[in-house]
């Protein structure tokens, strides 16, 4: 266990930091009726026997709003990146012209919207959670260091207490701000 109070807090920030970026990474990889290279850059592709994103085996760009554009830089991949597409749970429809593969980006049914604005709202309370627990862990190990351990006085205690509080609020309200943008971007028609 950690005697510095300010170690404790900064293990607690990077803890958040760490969930923001998750929730961030989980919502940009999301289907909104956009094209968005983040949409296809993790998808992993089996190539020469082993498992690569396809960043790795191609670039990706977004000419318009509704198209992306995969350009492998081997014409051996194409139709690897292809089937990975094809399985992916991505619902996408890649089309193969020569050495080029193209996805033409559906637009959202007002179903698929309302189902994705509850992942979205899931994504985000599974990431307040996570956040609230990293709060709980650094408000036990301060109380722990001035009632048990008495590195600390109880003033400080509760001095440190309210600025993990301030900490967390901040973060909680990042998620909700993130949380905000995607369900627009998804309602957006």
């Amino acid at each position: 266990m950690d005697n510095d109070p300010k170690q404790i807090i900064n293990s607690m920030k990077k803890h958040m930091d760490d969930a923001i970026s998750y929730l961030l990474k989980e919502y940009r990889s999301m289907r909104t009726g956009r094209a968005s290279p983040a949409l296809l850059e993790d998808l992993k592709v089996e190539y020469h026997g082993s498992v690569v994103p396809i960043k790795s085996l191609a670039s990706i760009s977004v000419p318009d709003s509704r198209m992306i554009v995969i350009q492998p830089f081997d014409k051996g991949s194409v139709s690897a990146i292809e089937k990975a597409i094809q399985k992916s749970n991505l619902s996408l429809n890649p089309q193969v012209e020569g050495g080029l593969i193209r996805i033409i980006i559906p637009r959202l049914t007002e179903e698929t919207r309302k189902q994705l604005t509850k992942f979205v709202t899931q994504k985000s309370e599974e990431i307040k959670q996570s956040i609230r627990n990293a709060r709980r862990d650094a408000v036990e190990k301060i109380k722990e260091l001035a009632k048990k351990q008495k590195v600390i006085s109880e003033d400080d205690s509760a001095r440190y207490q309210k600025e993990i509080e301030k900490i967390t609020k901040d973060y909680l309200d990042k998620v909700e701000k993130y949380t905000e943008e995607k369900n627009k971007e998804i309602l957006n028609v």
